[in-house]
């Protein structure tokens, strides 16, 4: 099995991706495509001594889309840029998921360009685990979409629910709606809309979440728009380092403080892992015909690692297969009457 990386995505690209990817395969023993500058590809493969390890192939590009360019114009222009190669590489069946740190819109674009869409998805959605107080949840969109109607919605809480079955191994995974209050009537005419959708879709709809309530475990799959969801995850990624740094601060105000941390460092050590972004590597595109793993721009080794890991489990266990025969099954989403009920929202 290969996963294909593409070394030139990301802030810290391609040093990080490189060693993140590297110690993924020679852990799991699977093979890596690197996609890329070769010269920069390998000056930083001759910073390691055991390659042989690893089966590693090379995929010299010198085109690359850069954050601030537009995702659509750019895969136009730029045919061989190494998102577009990492996706065809699994669309040809070279690779079995491909793993990106870049451009997000421009991934979600050449993933669903490459592969296409699973039966009765119209659109792709980003699904990023996140922790709660009761076990981990799936929040999505988490960036792929920036609008979206009603019906978008209700397909990624079926898309949502069947991840968090397979994931969490949960019959009926308690779905919720990301709103600015519980009650129905709350939020704009999209999240209204949404509600009364999901309220007879035939889900396990628990109703509206509040954005403070997001990490407390009400609800296994929390579905938003991909503006809201990337947002509500950066100012938590956001928070939660201002966190870490006011509790180092803190404790190493006095002696007392000191040595109460050094009493408990290994409970400060399972928080900071329980909140770690990089825990969780990447996010993973839902809705289409392949794999695709997508990482947040400043991912560090960790996280590369984490991600690739998640891209090599799920090419190994056919989740592609398995999360479109559980779309598929799921009661209620071909109905006719959830059919009539979108047409009429739309």
């Amino acid at each position: 099995m290969y996963i294909a990386i593409d070394t030139a995505g990301g802030d810290y690209a391609p040093r990080r991706v490189v060693h993140g990817a590297l110690v993924a395969a020679r852990h799991l023993g699977f093979g890596l495509i690197l996609v890329g500058n070769k010269k920069q590809i390998e000056s930083e493969l001759g910073r390691y001594r055991d390659l042989g390890k690893v089966d590693l192939r090379i995929l010299d590009t010198p085109e690359v889309i850069e954050m601030v360019e537009a995702p659509a114009t750019a895969l136009r222009k730029k045919p061989k840029a190494s998102i577009r190669l990492v996706a065809d590489l699994v669309a040809r069946g070279d690779a079995s998921a491909f793993f990106s740190s870049g451009h997000t819109g421009a991934t979600v674009l050449a993933a669903r360009s490459s592969f296409g869409l699973l039966p009765g998805v119209d659109r792709a959605a980003l699904a990023t685990m996140i922790p709660t107080l009761r076990h981990g949840a799936v929040l999505l969109d988490s960036g792929a979409n920036i609008e979206c109607r009603p019906q978008h919605l209700v397909q990624f809480a079926v898309m949502g629910r069947a991840y968090a079955n397979l994931l969490f191994d949960i019959s009926e995974p308690k779905v919720g709606l990301l709103s600015i209050g519980e009650e129905a009537t709350k939020g704009n005419e999209l999240i209204c809309d949404t509600h009364r959708l999901l309220k007879s879709s035939g889900l396990n709809f628990v109703g509206n979440v509040e954005a403070a309530d997001l990490y407390k475990g009400y609800a296994d799959v929390i579905v938003c728009d991909g503006f809201t969801g990337n947002i509500a995850l950066k100012i938590s990624e956001g928070l939660v380092a201002v966190v870490e740094e006011l509790l180092h601060e803190e404790l190493k105000r006095t002696f007392t403080t000191r040595f109460g941390y050094l009493l408990s460092r290994r409970a400060f050590r399972r928080f900071s892992r329980r909140v770690d972004y990089s825990e969780y590597g990447g996010a993973l595109l839902l809705g289409v015909r392949g794999l695709c793993i997508v990482g947040h721009g400043r991912s560090s080794s960790k996280a590369v690692r984490n991600a690739v890991a998640m891209a090599y489990h799920f090419a190994d266990q056919g989740f592609v297969e398995k999360i479109s025969k559980e779309i598929n099954s799921i009661s209620g989403y071909h109905s006719s009457k959830s059919s009539s009920n979108i047409e009429q929202v739309s």
